[in-house]
């Protein structure tokens, strides 16, 4: 699996829905995950890619839709 892959099926642990086809949709707005559940992506991503997110550092502008998460989570594997 390459990286989308692997976000989405983290997304889709945790929301129940498959986001493959709502890459640019805010899932926070639509409901699919809560402060709760964007703690436990954080945990399931750094578990998964081994990076390191602060939740300090967790800002939901940046991490709103499948896409930016994808981005973001490729950005931090190449530092």
């Amino acid at each position: 699996m390459d990286t989308k892959e692997e976000v989405l099926a983290i997304l889709e642990e945790l929301t129940g829905e498959n986001l493959a086809d709502q890459m640019d949709e805010n899932i926070f707005d639509d409901g699919l995950l809560d402060s709760m559940a964007s703690v436990q992506m954080l945990l399931s991503l750094q578990e998964k890619f081994g990076i390191d997110v602060p939740v300090s550092e967790f800002s939901r502008e940046d991490w709103d839709t499948p896409a930016k998460i994808v981005a973001k989570v490729e950005s931090l594997e190449n530092e």
